[in-house]
């Protein structure tokens, strides 16, 4: 069976990003996939997303379901039909939502652990922190939004970390057999962005040393996307085999 298309709005969308060392990022990789690298480092990340009005692209807005999910993502290429695409690769996905964690790899791309979140959010502040239920994965994240992104070593600018950022509209996530990866795209023609500037953050997936030796992974920027209204395409599985 086809996974059907979803619709959905981003009612909050946090990408808390990291500059990480193109050797130590490849190390994380599956086969096929490589780091993609901004000014000679890899970018990896922590994707905070509200999702709201969640349904199948044909049934009404009013049908639609809302969680807090949360994706550990790296920037990668590879080498498709028609050249070099870009994407990003995930190795874990989390959510506070039961029906999100049946339906992930069953009705549609995507595996999901469980999480528990505690959210708290003013117009000029997000903070987002889960803990996952097995104990692997803690973050605590607090933003407060900017005017212009500053302080940024991979992005010159605003406009600049959008458009890294759309282009990698393709995801493409770990799942428990291990042969192959989930594939969903995000489409959307209200694609806007806001920048941020990290308060605080705690990651135990890029603190931790033995994936990330000191040094190897630094917090770079933050960016915000609030309420815009997309769709996800199912993609097919990409093969893990070198």
């Amino acid at each position: 069976m086809r996974p059907p298309r979803l619709a959905s709005v981003i009612e909050r969308r946090l990408l808390v990003n990291y500059r990480v060392e193109p050797g130590v990022a490849a190390r994380l990789l599956p086969g096929g996939l490589r780091p993609q690298l901004v000014r000679g480092h890899a970018v990896a990340g922590i994707c905070l997303l509200r999702l709201g009005q969640v349904r199948p692209a044909w049934a009404p807005a009013v049908a639609g379901l809302r969680s807090e999910n949360a994706a550990h993502r790296i920037a990668v290429e590879w080498d498709g039909p028609g050249g070099v695409e870009t994407g990003v690769y995930i190795p874990r996905r989390d959510t506070a939502s039961r029906i999100n964690r049946w339906a992930g790899g069953r009705v549609f791309p995507g595996e999901h652990g469980h999480a528990d979140f505690d959210v708290r959010e003013t117009a000029d502040t997000v903070r987002v922190a889960f803990a996952t239920r097995d104990g692997r994965t803690r973050v605590d994240v607090t933003a407060e939004i900017t005017r212009s992104l500053e302080g940024s070593e991979l992005f010159a600018d605003l406009d600049e970390a959008s458009a890294f950022f759309r282009g990698g509209s393709k995801g493409y996530s770990e799942t428990g057999a291990g042969s192959h990866l989930d594939g969903m795209q995000l489409h959307t023609d209200a694609w806007r962005i806001e920048a941020g500037r990290v308060a605080s953050a705690r990651s135990s997936f890029f603190d931790d040393p033995d994936r990330f030796p000191p040094g190897s992974a630094e917090l770079d920027s933050v960016l915000v996307m609030r309420d815009v209204p997309v769709q996800w395409r199912p993609l097919p599985a990409m093969s893990t085999a070198c």
